[in-house]
């Protein structure tokens, strides 16, 4: 699909080219089109197929105050599952932690307060983010239309939000490291009883952690690391035969009644991508990282890039950072970010994901300490939900 904006932006106007049309790349697109940009998103696949991905996602007040900069949160409200209470549960220790909307640190800013997090489906999403789009004065929308990656000429900046393969990255010759993990990942939708229909599960399994997220009544999202091997046996089991391994993985308070959907397993790896500009390219969301989904961090750290992307792009639109200078500065404030963020998940999955005897008193000891101290549970929150370059201190 090709379509032309109602209204062009002024000949002076800035431009940039957007490869990927995810949220990650969508986001980014209308970012700069709001902070005054002309802006052409391209991406190889057709509305219906940007649409149709059945997965929810966590979000954090990182990504919450970046929906409301570009006046999505309110639109968005009627598909958000806030949950108000996180459970961590170490299953080999019986041990268990609860974050409470009361452990969030007093906020500087009008940020929401009023939930740990939120649950978002992809397709209210997307839909959510096509519109906006298509509605976007300034900003060129071509789906189906596989552009090769480049800067055409009169391009001022790149941004390659295509993907963990990225065509524009390789282009750009940005180095790109890759560590696979042992586990795999399967995500499913099932409707559960015994558990709150406002609180998150994050479950610490010998085998790999496994999160539970809440989409509203009595519907979750499951979040299922595994060896790859085992998750795909899971899933081509009937859905009687899965039910049965599920409830076998679950505490014995959450019963799992009904499929909501179909399985799908798939690997998951540790990603960076080095520096993340090169030659006006700037690299954002999974396209420059990818971190382990143990506590939901890799949407919002996708998006925390579009933030700072925002800020930048405005100052430049604006004449108060010179445009050479915007992808430098963009990879130095996100550089840190991205390596705690990709260091934090890691050691995560290390210390919870094994039956080391030797690990189970620090586990344990970790444990204790944060269900003792508030102070503790607040800067653990804070650094989940705002990133660890933004702790606010209790």
């Amino acid at each position: 699909m090709r379509r032309s904006a109602p209204a062009a932006p002024a000949a002076a106007a800035l431009r940039a080219r957007v490869y990927g049309a995810g949220p990650t790349g969508a986001l980014a697109a209308l970012a700069l089109a709001r902070s005054g940009w002309a802006v052409e998103l391209w991406d190889p696949l057709p509305a219906a197929a940007l649409l149709e991905r059945s997965r929810a996602y966590a979000l954090t007040h990182s990504s919450a105050e970046l929906l409301q900069s570009l006046k999505l949160w309110q639109p968005l409200q009627p598909h958000l599952a806030p949950f108000r209470r996180l459970e961590l549960c170490d299953q080999a220790l019986q041990r268990r932690v609860a974050f409470r909307v009361g452990d969030l640190p007093r906020r500087s800013s009008a940020g929401p307060v009023d939930a740990v997090g939120w649950i978002l489906q992809h397709r209210p999403l997307m839909a959510l983010l096509l519109q906006e789009l298509e509605s976007q004065p300034g900003l060129r929308l071509h789906l189906a239309d596989a552009a090769g990656p480049g800067a055409p000429e009169g391009v001022n900046l790149v941004v390659a939000a295509d993907g963990h393969h990225s065509p524009c990255r390789r282009a750009a010759g940005i180095r790109h490291w890759h560590r696979p993990y042992r586990q795999g990942c399967l995500t499913v939708q099932v409707r559960l009883r015994g558990s709150q229909p406002d609180q998150a599960w994050e479950l610490f399994r010998p085998e790999g952690p496994f999160a539970v997220l809440p989409l509203g009544d009595d519907a979750f999202q499951l979040v299922w690391s595994a060896p790859l091997p085992w998750l795909q046996q899971l899933e081509a089991l009937e859905p009687a035969a899965f039910l049965d391994a599920l409830s076998a993985a679950l505490p014995e308070q959450l019963q799992a009644e009904v499929l909501l959907d179909r399985p799908r397993a798939f690997p998951v790896a540790l990603d960076w991508a080095w520096p993340l500009q090169r030659k006006g390219v700037v690299l954002v969301g999974e396209t420059a990282h990818r971190s382990h989904p143990v506590g939901g961090q890799g949407l919002n750290l996708c998006w925390r890039d579009v933030a700072v992307l925002q800020q930048l792009a405005s100052r430049a639109a604006g004449g108060r950072l010179p445009l050479r200078l915007l992808p430098r500065r963009y990879a130095a404030r996100r550089w840190l970010d991205i390596a705690l963020v990709l260091l934090a998940t890691d050691a995560l999955v290390r210390l919870f994901s094994n039956r080391q005897p030797l690990l189970l008193p620090v586990r344990w000891l970790a444990l204790a300490l944060l269900g003792r101290f508030s102070w503790l549970r607040a800067l653990s929150l804070s650094a989940m939900s705002d990133g660890p370059c933004r702790l606010r201190w209790p």
